[in-house]
């Protein structure tokens, strides 16, 4: 099969319709990243391809230039377009025995998103924290192809079961990856390009799915365990199981629940209903580690000039699931204990005087309640009422933990398969990369992993040679769960180390969001800070904006002499700067001007350090560690106070050097 590109010439071209959907065995048929609206690859080769009879020649038509190509024994064809500059929007035009037109077709960067539910989250969850910037949103330049969410562990698949491009418009805008978006419009404005984001994520994932079954070949336990899952029968008994185990314990606390379909209503006597503060969790009550289903409710008093006003309800997060209700009326609800609770109060059913809020609150297992540190309020035209305090609880029933689930959709190489093969024909600029909380508590494999998930794909898109590797720009974890008053070791900090370790590959970059998390939130909203700065990777790597500082300082050297330890940095811009604490720091040391830095000799024990800036170095010492032997910095779960920044305002990257490493230590 040989394409042939001649000057365009007028031609006669039947004029058959077409569906996208493979139907007719003579007709053209194109995958489905080929389609209205698509963004191709500027200033590179780009592949359309498609499938017809065997043997039928495929004319495609493109920016006044004909490419001819005769279909193989297959009835597989593919052409390669010729270098093409930013713009549009253009048609393009194919033709076998049918003709295709596509219309609408931008010419600029394509990128890759991937990872799990962090890439995945949607604007729709996080449009409350920047609402007046997506309510202003309106730019077709930036296009986003969402890939349909499934599985294959048998067979690498040619293409996807459905999806289309589409562009950011308010119509649209709610459902692009956050990240992705934030990312693209940086990139847009700063580049003038058209931008294409081609969104293939899953939450909760981890990266062994996202990776070949020959890539899985250097790690064992994984390539046994896709092997395992080729049983479709398997994985049908599997499901099975689930799904009747979940419904038959949910059936029985719908059954066993006192107040099912009763505690719900607007007037009910609460006087023989405890009462807790609310956020909490009732296991720190009388309940103590119950697991089923226990009735919330809270009586408030509103004026008449907020009756009948429609309303917002924010319930923070709950553990797991909830139903909730105002004056007997269903407001909302929740199947599971990640998205955050907002939900609107139609006009109409509040009324001035008492309104009752009631939830039901549906826990399978953990510490079922109300995450903390989160808002709960109801807020009636522009007045907030605090709904935090005293709640009545009554336990409705208990139940044994509904146990566990086999997630079978993230087992090994299933996504690779389904959601990343089909994609490696269409030219991608480079890959964006939001993924680990699933892989946490694996840091010795991850370093092994993540290096070689790069390759993979380096491989899948025939960009891994040279000076044309696949661009690769990853997120390290943010900050998550609680601070710790002491320093200590830490999976989470671990885990980011092992992915700073991928930096030893080139054309990779990452930015660095230990400020951008939540304490009490895998999922924190700030998707924008990620984007922001995957786009600033992106402009100095891949765009070769060499004035740009991209990243913040980097530990280039550590020297321990007598009592101290001098680290050096690059990327400070200058100097190095200890940021003033947002809030009221703990302050890990009096007179030092930045935090969670800590010291320990050579028994290993640390301490939290002194520090002194001094131009693009960090003096770091304690009264007591006589002799220093390693020093930390940022190494926590959550480094709430974690401070060292460069005059572009980007944070360094936690850290953990020994007076033995090779090529960052000496004596």
């Amino acid at each position: 099969m040989k394409a042939i590109l001649t000057p365009l010439v007028s031609l006669t071209l039947g004029l058959t319709s077409f569906s996208l959907a493979f139907h007719a065995n003579a007709d053209v048929q194109l995958p489905r990243l080929v389609s209205d609206g698509m963004v191709l690859q500027r200033g590179a080769p780009v592949n359309i391809w498609g499938r017809a009879d065997a043997g039928e020649e495929v004319r495609v038509e493109f920016q006044d230039q004909l490419y001819t190509v005769e279909t193989d024994d297959g009835g597989n064809w593919s052409v390669t377009l010729k270098s093409l500059p930013a713009g549009g929007p253009h048609s393009m035009t194919i033709a076998g025995e049918n003709r295709i037109e596509l219309k609408d077709i931008l010419v600029g960067d394509v990128w890759l998103a991937s990872g799990q539910s962090n890439m995945e989250y949607p604007i729709n969850r996080v449009v409350h924290r920047f609402a007046d910037e997506i309510s202003a949103v309106n730019n077709p330049r930036i296009r986003q192809f969402r890939v349909p969410q499934t599985y294959d562990f048998n067979t690498p698949r040619t293409d996807l079961e459905a999806g289309q491009w589409l562009p950011a418009t308010q119509e649209n805008i709610q459902d692009f990856s956050a990240v992705a978006y934030f990312f693209a419009a940086d990139i847009e404005r700063a580049e003038n390009v058209p931008i294409g984001i081609i969104n293939s994520s899953l939450g909760g994932s981890p990266a062994e799915a996202w990776v070949s079954e020959e890539t899985l070949k250097k790690f064992p336990e994984h390539l046994k365990e896709l092997q395992r899952f080729k049983n479709d029968d398997l994985i049908e008994q599997i499901e099975s199981s689930d799904r009747k185990h979940s419904d038959a314990w949910h059936r029985e606390a719908d059954h066993n629940d006192r107040g099912y379909k009763r505690w719900h209503v607007e007037n009910l006597d609460v006087g023989d209903w405890s009462t807790m503060a609310v956020p909490g969790y009732w296991a720190d009550t009388a309940l103590g580690k119950t697991n089923g289903v226990v009735w919330f409710r809270k009586t408030i008093t509103l004026p008449e000039t907020l009756a009948e006003k429609s309303a917002l309800l924010e319930l923070g997060r709950i553990v797991d699931a909830d139903e909730t209700w105002i004056n007997g009326e269903k407001v909302g609800n929740t199947t599971y204990l990640y998205p955050r609770r907002r939900y609107s109060v139609p006009e109409g059913l509040l009324k001035a005087g008492k309104n009752t809020i009631a939830i039901r609150v549906i826990n399978g297992g953990g510490r079922g309640g109300f995450v903390e540190d989160k808002p709960y309020a109801l807020t009636v035209a522009g007045e907030r009422i605090d709904l935090r305090g005293e709640w009545h609880y009554k336990l409705g029933t208990t139940m044994e933990p509904v146990g566990s689930q086999t997630f079978v959709r993230w087992k090994p190489a299933g996504l690779y398969n389904a959601m990343l093969h089909p994609l490696q024909k269409y030219s991608v600029r480079g890959a964006l990369w939001y993924q680990g909380e699933s892989n946490v508590g694996r840091a010795d494999e991850y370093r092994r992993l993540l290096p070689a998930l790069i390759r993979d794909w380096r491989e899948g898109w025939k960009q891994n040679t040279g000076n044309k590797e696949l661009p690769f720009l990853f997120v390290q974890l943010p900050n998550f769960l609680e601070p710790q008053d002491k320093p200590g070791n830490s999976g989470w900090a671990e885990f980011r180390e092992a992915q700073t370790s991928a930096l030893a590959l080139p054309n990779t970059a990452m930015a660095v969001t230990i400020d951008a998390g939540e304490w009490n939130d895998i999922h924190p909203l700030d998707k924008k800070t990620v984007g922001q700065r995957l786009a600033l990777a992106a402009r100095k790597l891949v765009y070769r904006h060499d004035d740009i500082t991209a990243s913040g300082p980097q530990l280039t050297s550590a020297t321990f002499t007598g009592d101290k330890a001098v680290l050096r940095f690059s990327s400070a811009q200058g100097e190095l700067i200890a940021k003033p604490c947002d809030t009221d720091c703990r302050h890990r040391e009096a007179d030092s001007p930045l935090f969670e830095f800590a010291i320990a000799g050579s028994d290993g024990r640390y301490f939290w350090a002194n520090t002194r800036i001094s131009g693009d170095s960090v003096e770091v010492w304690s009264d007591q560690v006589s002799q220093p032997h390693s020093v930390r910095y940022a190494w926590a779960d959550n480094p709430a106070e974690a401070n060292l920044y460069n005059r572009a305002g980007l944070p360094a990257a936690p850290f953990q050097v020994d007076r033995k490493d090779t090529g960052k230590a000496s004596q």
